[in-house]
């Protein structure tokens, strides 16, 4: 259990976190990850009630504090936080900040410096700032839910939230650490105002274009990358598993016509319309799904085809091409495998400090950083502003 070490790019960073369960918390993990010291702040109820292996996941790296923030006590410990801290990020509904006496405003008062960045599910202000919502609510309203899906078929669901993670996490990410660097500038932070739904539209582009180009989205399962071209797609194999065929490009298609043996295939790369591109893939279809997956792995390997094996999650885990990169982290002592943090930089090396704390693990290390005595901490416990 290691601070960074200063060639982390984000050594020095101090960033309170005040949110709960994916997007925030996936926003400071890579925030950890890349060397900033990260205070997870949970109430003293129910906290952020992730599930644990979910809180295994995406709270390592960082420590953690309980407060009461409806307590005047656990307002004073925040706002002292708050005076040398570069970062805070919270998901509460817009206007509860404000109500519990730590609002940005407040806030900047007392650091000029500091960057504020709420994530809600629609901004700050808008028709809809007040709507609850989930990952499919914000797909579904910035039109990406209806591009997602088989023709003819419903909207699917992903197992991997689109706009939880792209819009809430990414987008946060990107905009606290523009205001950060800012900062170091000029001395003045800001508040960043992070909408998941506005980041999830703001990422619509593929289909945007169709829209531009035709005057309306082609419907799920029929556009350039959602089925609508035969030679990229996936393709049953005969054991049940799936083939993804990427050869968009027409000297990938050659590669790939020439490894199955289909030459006269070739010039059928973008067929003329709609009847002949279903004529090839189903001959496509029908020469995949002849032999299980791990004969097309073996037939395809090496020959820069841009054709995979569609992996399960255990099998991705163990590929060694992500184990090359240490993208998989074995924690000591048999803890759960990890996802490492995706980012690569010269001069510095991500590695696993310390786990996810339990809530408020490190209350007495914290507030003892802060000046408050042994005593302080008690007369903070017995009026619950900690836990």
């Amino acid at each position: 259990m290691t601070a960074a070490p200063d060639t982390a790019p984000l050594a020095r960073v101090r960033v309170l976190d005040l949110t709960r369960l994916l997007p925030g918390p996936m926003c400071t993990l890579h925030l950890a990850d890349l060397g900033a010291d990260v205070i997870k702040i949970e109430d003293t109820g129910a906290g952020d009630y992730a599930a644990p292996a979910l809180r295994t996941l995406v709270q390592r790296n960082k420590r953690a504090l309980r407060l009461d923030l409806k307590q005047p006590e656990g307002v004073a410990v925040l706002q002292a936080l708050a005076r040398d801290a570069d970062v805070l990020v919270e998901s509460f509904r817009p206007g509860v900040m404000e109500r519990l006496g730590v609002g940005y405003d407040t806030l900047a008062a007392l650091n000029p410096k500091l960057v504020y960045c709420s994530i809600t599910g629609y901004g700050q202000s808008g028709p809809y700032r007040d709507e609850p919502g989930h990952d499919l609510n914000y797909c579904a309203l910035a039109g990406v839910s209806d591009q997602i899906g088989r023709a003819g078929e419903a909207p699917a669901l992903s197992n991997v939230p689109v706009a939880d993670l792209l819009g809430g996490s990414l987008t946060a990410a990107m905009g606290l650490l523009a205001a950060l660097f800012d900062a170091q500038r000029t001395g003045r932070g800001r508040h960043v105002d992070i909408s998941i739904a506005d980041s999830t539209l703001a990422h619509a582009v593929v289909p945007m274009v169709s829209m531009l180009r035709e005057g309306t989205t082609r419907p799920a399962g029929t556009d350039k990358l959602s089925g609508g071209l035969a030679c990229y797609g996936l393709y049953r194999t005969s054991d049940g598993r799936h083939l993804a065929v990427g050869a968009l490009e027409r000297k990938f298609w050659d590669a790939f016509c020439h490894v199955l043996g289909r030459e006269d295939l070739k010039p059928q790369h973008l067929p003329p319309d709609a009847e002949a591109t279903q004529m090839l893939r189903a001959e496509l279809a029908e020469i995949i799904a002849s032999q299980p997956l791990a004969h097309w792995q073996q037939r395809f390997e090496g020959t820069g085809c841009c054709v995979t094996p569609v992996l399960r999650l255990e099998e991705a885990l163990d590929d060694p091409h992500f184990r090359a990169r240490g993208m998989v982290v074995e924690p000591p002592e048999g803890g759960p495998r990890q996802l490492a943090c995706p980012v690569k930089m010269s001069g510095y090396r991500f590695e696993l400090r310390r786990p996810a704390p339990r809530p408020g693990e490190h209350n007495d290390e914290i507030l003892d950083e802060l000046g408050f005595g042994a005593s302080e901490r008690d007369h903070l416990r017995r009026q619950g502003a900690i836990a």
